[in-house]
């Protein structure tokens, strides 16, 4: 792979990885309710997921999933219902009552609230989101073929597009979650924690609901 060519496709991953979705919501709403660090447990499982589905976009199993009308709508209906799952389940989370609130700071509020999740929970929420993301799979269906030289070993330039590929995102989702952890201090309150409980769940809804109208690419 030239530098020219792999220049084009760091410059793709920027924009994809900058690009709100599942994954930059998650990112936030975890980056706020645990802080960086334990987001990081988020964020890995987001990251092994996208580089099974750049695996599976490079081998060509994509192209088939993409082709498949029933397997791609298997993948849809599935990851719009877990994104719903998730939104739900964040809607009604537990919220530290009044009393317990005033003798807790914002930080150990909100670990309370949310202590259930272990580091493990936390990266199969990360790589769940990204792994049933058919938007995911369809774009790298049709944006990695650009990007591979078919008189080179196919592997080894997957190796370097996925090392890109998960180096940029790595850096843009801490980003996403060092900021949303910056705001913690001004959700100390009980009506502070459950708006944004409901903000962020409510976005998940969404992008869930909206997967329902995602189409596959005609060819």
């Amino acid at each position: 792979m030239d530098y020219q060519t792999w220049f084009a496709f760091f410059a793709a991953a920027c924009v994809i990885a900058i690009s709100p979705g599942s994954g930059a919501v998650l990112s936030m709403s975890h980056g706020l309710n645990y802080g960086v660090r334990r987001t990081s447990a988020t964020i890995l499982g987001l990251e092994i997921a996208l580089v099974v589905i750049l695996i599976i976009a490079g081998a060509g199993v994509g192209s088939l999933l993409v082709a498949s009308e029933t397997a791609f709508n298997v993948i849809k209906v599935a990851g719009a219902l877990y994104l719903i799952y998730l939104g739900f389940s964040q809607w009604r989370a537990r919220v530290p009552s009044e009393e317990q609130g005033e003798a807790l700071d914002a930080a150990n509020a909100s670990a309370r609230a949310h202590a259930r999740q272990t580091w493990w929970q936390r990266c199969m929420t990360g790589f769940l989101t990204n792994a049933t993301n058919p938007k995911g799979i369809v774009f790298m269906v049709a944006v990695l073929p650009q990007f591979i030289d078919h008189d080179r070993p196919l592997w080894l330039q997957l190796l370097v597009l996925a090392v890109t590929m998960v180096a940029v995102d790595l850096v843009v989702m801490h980003g996403y979650a060092f900021a949303a952890s910056r705001l913690q201090r001004f959700f100390r309150s009980q009506k502070a924690i459950r708006a944004q409980n409901r903000f962020f769940g409510g976005v998940l809804m969404l992008v869930g609901a909206g997967l329902f109208f995602f189409k596959r690419t005609q060819h």
